[in-house]
């Protein structure tokens, strides 16, 4: 049997695996509400669901002074971290993933999420034994930057013709790019297909389970 060189698919979380936007929405909209800051509209909040929360901050309020934005990254932190979060896996995800990793290839997680958010979603939904490797936004520059798919190559020992990144947002497809890697794009979450095949998506799926036309079974052993 011809052995193969293994194959890493990195997904973003929020909005890509787990139907978290309309959560991480009511959280900061209540945030900006108990700071005494304007009120923010929903559409708002999703452009900037995928970068880290201090970028997304900074991003919501650019004419904020510091004190004003720490304000609101401590408010959603607390807020967040003690509201419970019901936010569903997407329709056949487990399912996917196992498939995927039965079929040979290593999975991981880039995320504009900390590492303590990561970890809470990989416990709510047993996730944890499914991905090799995982970076998040408090280890790691926030996406669009490549430091979270680069660290992850070269973590697991790959190169770019033997990595993809999936996400819902510009942001991942972005930082896919300037990694120099392959990214696919899932439409149900905050981009259009046409603005993530803008901005360099070589295709995107409308169901998380079509993923497997763009990853068939590996022939041979990584």
């Amino acid at each position: 049997m011809t052995s193969l060189k293994p194959q890493l698919i990195l997904f973003d979380c929020d909005g890509t695996l787990v139907d978290s936007h309309g959560h991480i929405t009511d959280v900061m909209q209540q945030t900006f509400e108990e700071c005494d800051l304007p009120a923010l509209a929903a559409s708002a909040v999703r452009d900037v669901i995928g970068l880290s929360l201090d970028e997304a901050v900074r991003r919501l309020l650019p004419q904020g002074s510091k004190d004003q934005r720490e304000m609101v990254i401590a408010g959603y932190r607390q807020r967040y971290g003690a509201e419970p979060d019901a936010s569903p896996l997407y329709i056949g995800v487990r399912q996917t993933l196992e498939t995927l990793r039965q079929n040979g290839y290593w999975l991981g997680i880039v995320t504009g999420k900390s590492h303590r958010g990561l970890m809470r979603t990989l416990d709510q939904h047993d996730l944890h034994a499914a991905f090799h490797v995982w970076r998040t936004a408090d280890v790691c520059p926030s996406k669009p930057h490549p430091a979270m798919v680069l660290e992850c190559m070269q973590e697991l020992g790959v190169d770019a013709a033997q990595t993809s990144v999936v996400g819902d947002s510009c942001f991942d497809i972005e930082m896919a790019a300037a990694s120099g890697v392959q990214a696919l794009g899932v439409s149900f979450g905050v981009g259009t297909p046409e603005s993530l095949q803008q901005a360099g998506a070589s295709d995107v799926v409308h169901n998380f389970e079509d993923l497997l036309v763009h990853f068939p079974p590996l022939q041979g052993e990584a």
